[in-house]
């Protein structure tokens, strides 16, 4: 990691992690091109030279530097007043004070760290995204791989969302990239078997009989005709070049997967979002890759199935083998959130939010993700970060002082809260202990 702090604020985060070849994304800023640097700021304010070069890369790979430079395979150690300058400087001023805490309850030397953190009291909260960086020529880019029309198969499971569906297809007439298969891997009971017989698109609508996303979704991606993989959802709204999009920017970065942005009904896409950029996440709602990836990495493990956290699983997946994943913001959708229906019907709608008090805080499958690839520090200190959060509705999960409010109420119920991180940790032990259930694809596939 560049800087040693962040394992505090991004435990389990996919960038935290070297590839198996043992390089980051993190590139050596004196191998980035001039007209990278020329978008970056220096930080004289640090004390060591490797903080500042450091801050440099940093900041290259959040402002959306996609390239070919050499990149950190290890880091160096930093002093601590650099540490807490760099939270200062990237993060919101409470997280400084949370850091503070939580290295005095570790029993790192009080003394030391109230040092470091005064020293660095006066750094300036830097607002370096709002300058991120631009591929101007996305926008007269002619693509090959869009010209050259290969079969796309669009992958969307469904279950009870009749009406959310019908709105998904009718976008799905409109787009501007014609050749694309539909399959719709159908969990609903009853069973429409004629309701796709409307549309003019070439549907295969497949009955599965059990309600299971990660079979329907692995189902179906076994069954595809196409060299490309388009992944949806049954309760969302796209743009007519949606699939367009995604193909030219495969094309534009060469990269192998384009993951693609999502925003609530009547709002617009986060601007932290809005650009291009190495991509930190992977959602099976919105996004395009290569079939090959799976053919080399698998498929969507099931031991996720009606849990959460499967795709993001794959996406660290993807990660660590070396496969380049782009955040697209021109692939945007819009997330109805479908009230009923899909994985709230599932009962497992929210990671860290149970229903029943007895329940397992979080979900016993994101504990099994962090534990399995960040292990049982890292994902310990992803528990202090995200449980205390977790007590306000998600609804209020922007509202910084409803999340603070949280945090107080968490104190409240705390002995609650450790009986259903107990179950959880305990649950997620068994799924560690069985193994992964990731099946391998055939490179002939199902037709």
């Amino acid at each position: 990691m560049l800087f040693l702090l962040l394992k505090y604020l991004q435990p389990t985060h996919y960038l935290q992690l070297g590839k198996k070849d043992g390089s980051s994304v993190f590139p050596l800023p004196e191998k980035l091109p001039s007209e990278i640097l020329d978008k970056l700021s220096p930080d004289f304010g640090y004390k060591s030279e490797q903080a500042r070069a450091y801050d440099l890369s940093w900041q290259a790979i959040n402002k959306g530097y996609i390239g070919t430079a050499e990149t950190y395979t290890s880091f160096k150690k930093l002093p601590l007043e650099d540490e807490y300058r760099f939270i200062r400087k990237f993060f919101h001023p409470a997280w400084a004070f949370y850091v503070l805490l939580i290295r005095l309850f570790s029993f790192n030397n009080p003394i030391n760290e109230i040092t470091a953190f005064k020293k660095s009291y006066n750094t300036v909260r830097s607002n370096y995204l709002k300058q991120p960086i631009v591929y101007k020529n996305w926008f007269s880019f002619d693509s090959k791989l869009v010209s050259n029309k290969p079969l796309v198969s669009v992958v969307i499971p469904t279950l009870n969302r009749y009406e959310y569906l019908k709105d998904v297809l009718k976008d799905f007439e409109q787009q501007t990239y014609k050749h694309f298969e539909i399959l719709i891997i159908d969990q609903s009971k009853p069973f429409q078997e004629d309701f796709c017989k409307g549309f003019n698109l070439n549907i295969r609508h497949i009955q599965q009989s059990e309600p299971a996303l990660w079979l329907a979704r692995n189902s179906a991606i076994k069954k595809s005709k196409g060299t490309i993989i388009a992944l949806s959802e049954d309760d969302v709204r796209i743009e007519p070049d949606w699939l367009e999009n995604h193909l030219r920017c495969l094309d534009f970065f060469k990269a192998d997967i384009s993951a693609g942005v999502f925003y609530p009904e009547g709002s617009s896409v986060p601007k932290e979002r809005s650009f291009f950029a190495v991509a930190s996440q992977f959602a099976t709602g919105n996004a395009m890759l290569y079939k090959s990836v799976f053919e080399k990495i698998g498929l969507f493990d099931r031991q996720f199935e009606k849990q959460r956290m499967g795709d993001g699983e794959f996406g660290l997946r993807a990660y660590l083998n070396g496969y380049k994943s782009v955040s697209n913001p021109y692939a945007s959708c819009i997330d109805v959130k479908a009230a009923t229906g899909g994985l709230r019907q599932m009962g497992s709608w929210d990671a860290f939010r149970p229903k029943k008090l007895f329940a397992p805080r979080p979900i016993p499958s994101v504990l099994y993700f962090f534990r399995k690839y960040f292990g049982r520090k890292r994902a310990v200190l992803a528990l202090f970060k995200s449980v205390p959060l977790s007590i306000i509705p998600y609804r209020y999960k922007k509202n910084k002082k409803m999340l603070i409010l949280g945090a107080l109420i968490s104190v409240f119920l705390l002995p609650f809260i450790i009986i259903q991180v107990i179950i959880s940790w305990r649950l997620a032990s068994k799924k560690l202990r069985d193994g992964e259930m990731i099946e391998r694809l055939d490179v002939r596939g199902e037709r």
